[in-house]
C-alpha cells in the first residue's frame, strides 16, 4: 500500500501551463483548492525555491553547469537569470523509470549513454549539476558517478528540493546546495511530486509501457489526498482532455 505522507509537497508547475484559457485555469485553481483541503500537502512555488537557493551563495561562475533533463535545464535557467553562476548550461537526457520487479531502471533514450553525453564537458572545471529534484537520489547520483575524470573533485550540485536523506548519501561525492530540504522517511514521512505530473502523461514513466500521470494511480491519489481523493481524479480527468485539445497534434512530414 502507497503510506499517505506526513508531508507533501507539490511544486506548482501547473498554475503557468493552465494559463492558456480560462477554462483550463478554473481548473487548476479547482485542483488546488481540492489537494488543499489535506493539511499535509504544502504548495511550493518557483519563485520561494529559487530565492532559497540564491540566498545560500554566491556561488560560480561556473564553467560549465549540467541541466537534468529538460527541469534541471530550466531550473539552471532560472537560477543564472538571477545570479549569472551558469553561463554555459549543458542538458543531459536521464529519468527514472518503473520496471517489471517493482524497482527502477535509469533510461536515457536516443541520447546515448551518460559518459558519452557528459563527453562535451570534459575539462570544464568547476562544473555544476543542477536538477529539480532529489528524492531517491538515483538520477543525480548517477550523473555524479558518470561525471569525466577529475570533474567530480571540482562540482556542486543544485536542487530546488529535495529530501535530506537522500542529500546526505550524495553530500559524500560532492557539495549540494538546495532550496528546501525536507527531513524524515522517503514516502512515509515525506514525498515531493510536481503538480503537472497530476495531470500529464510521463510523471509516471515505464519500462516498455506507456507513460502515465499521477490520476492514472488512484491508489497513489488515495494516500496523497485523502480527503478528496474522487473528486481530485475527476478533475485531473478533466483538466488533462481540456489540456490536450490545446496542444496541436505533430504534423506529418509532408503535411
Amino acid at each position: 500500500m502507497t503510506p499517505t505522507p506526513k508531508t507533501l509537497f507539490v511544486h506548482d508547475d501547473l498554475t503557468e501551463l493552465a494559463a492558456s484559457s480560462a477554462e483550463t485555469a478554473r481548473l487548476a485553481r479547482q485542483l488546488f483548492a481540492l489537494i488543499q483541503r489535506d493539511a499535509h500537502v504544502r504548495v511550493l512555488t518557483l519563485a520561494a525555491q529559487v530565492d532559497a537557493v540564491v540566498a545560500q551563495g554566491p556561488f560560480g561562475p561556473f564553467a560549465a553547469a549540467i541541466g537534468i533533463a529538460a527541469a534541471g535545464e530550466a531550473v539552471a535557467r532560472a537560477l543564472h537569470a538571477r545570479t549569472g553562476w551558469f553561463p554555459v548550461i549543458h542538458r543531459i537526457e536521464v529519468a527514472r523509470e518503473e520496471n517489471a520487479a517493482a524497482g527502477y531502471d535509469l533510461a536515457t533514450g536516443s541520447a546515448g549513454s551518460l559518459a558519452h553525453q557528459l563527453a562535451p564537458v570534459k575539462g570544464a572545471t568547476p562544473i555544476a549539476i543542477v536538477d529539480d529534484t532529489v528524492f531517491s537520489g538515483l538520477t543525480l547520483g548517477a550523473v555524479l558517478r558518470a561525471l569525466p575524470a577529475g570533474a567530480l573533485e571540482q562540482a556542486r550540485a543544485f536542487c530546488l528540493r529535495g529530501v535530506e536523506t537522500s542529500l546526505a548519501a550524495l553530500r559524500a561525492l560532492c557539495p549540494i546546495t538546495v532550496g528546501v530540504a525536507a527531513p524524515g522517511r522517503l514516502l512515509e514521512d515525506v514525498s515531493f511530486i510536481n503538480a503537472s505530473g497530476l495531470v500529464r502523461r510521463g510523471a509516471i514513466r515505464r519500462v516498455g509501457r506507456a507513460p502515465l500521470a499521477f490520476y492514472e494511480r488512484p491508489d497513489w491519489i488515495r494516500a496523497w489526498f485523502p480527503s478528496a481523493a474522487d473528486d481530485v481524479i475527476a478533475c485531473c480527468a478533466t483538466l488533462a482532455r481540456e489540456l490536450s485539445r490545446e496542444i496541436p497534434s505533430p504534423r506529418r512530414r509532408g503535411d
